[in-house]
């Protein structure tokens, strides 16, 4: 049977509007922490279900050579899903325009940069086996016809309260990664604004609004509208180019260079000047 995507992206698209009000970085503790522990527990049955499926056909599927050669596809189409692979592991690198908002957020003692080298390769090290489990046992379970996601794809149909929990985790996660990639955003955005016109009060004021049962809070109009329209625009985006695997591959390929490469080295060159 077919869902219609539309509604659920429209949904989430809802939902971000308002978690968008978060006025920082900083009140996103919470956020941060609900994300890793959904991102652990899908993982966690990812791997789990593909080593019961392993279990299940008696045998390890696919080669260490990748798709055989009597495969159907062309070759064209083999190079194509090799840049796609590669587009997906340069989209994990995003995570890098992260790290100098997060040490921004520490204490000065001990040092920003020694805390955030322990927690990079704590965090770095538990993140890339808990996905490389996946991903081999994903590939172990199912071969050539391992699908681009586990758990909506076709690969896993029972338990489907253990599928539906995985899949709910990931709604949950998604809904607060989108906050911690967003909200370095909003901030460069709104100090440029508050830079260029710090006497406006439509950008540096707020505006107290009483909400029911909630009472009392200050509305910041220039937050409202810019941060409204950037998830607007985000969500009419995400309907247009629905492909799940092949968007991650293009978004990969374009942030790699200037959020890995170019910018660190840049801002390294400007800070031994």
């Amino acid at each position: 049977c077919h869902f219609p995507d539309l509604i659920y992206m429209i949904l989430f698209g809802v939902v971000q509007v308002f978690l968008c009000q978060i006025p920082n970085f900083h009140k996103l503790w919470g956020l941060s922490i609900l994300a890793a522990a959904m991102s652990f527990s899908y993982a966690t049955v990812g791997f789990g279900l593909g080593m019961a499926k392993v279990i299940e056909n008696g045998k390890i599927k696919g080669n260490l050579g990748g798709i055989s050669a009597n495969t159907s596809l062309t070759q064209t189409q083999k190079v194509w899903r090799m840049l796609q692979g590669l587009g997906d592991i340069a989209f994990a690198f995003p995570y890098t325009s992260l790290v100098l908002e997060i040490q921004d957020t520490l204490k000065s003692t001990p040092p920003e940069n020694v805390t955030m080298k322990k927690a990079n390769l704590l965090s770095l090290s538990v993140t890339t086996t808990f996905y490389m489990l996946c991903a081999f046992l994903g590939y172990a379970a199912f071969g050539e016809n391992a699908p681009g996601n586990l758990l909506t794809g076709f690969g896993f149909y029972e338990p489907y309260w253990l599928i539906d929990f995985a899949n709910a985790c990931i709604v949950v996660h998604l809904v607060a990664a989108y906050q911690v990639f967003c909200q370095p955003i909003f901030a460069c955005v709104e100090g440029w604004f508050s830079h260029i016109w710090p006497d406006n009060k439509f950008i540096n004021k707020g505006v107290p609004i009483r909400i029911p049962l909630c009472g009392s809070c200050r509305v910041n109009l220039l937050r409202l509208c810019w941060r409204t329209a950037f998830v607007v625009s985000t969500t009419g985006i995400a309907i247009l180019f629905p492909l799940f695997n092949d968007v991650l591959g293009i978004l990969g390929a374009l942030n790699f260079w200037p959020l890995v490469v170019y910018f660190p080295v840049e801002m390294y060159i400007a800070q031994n000047k």
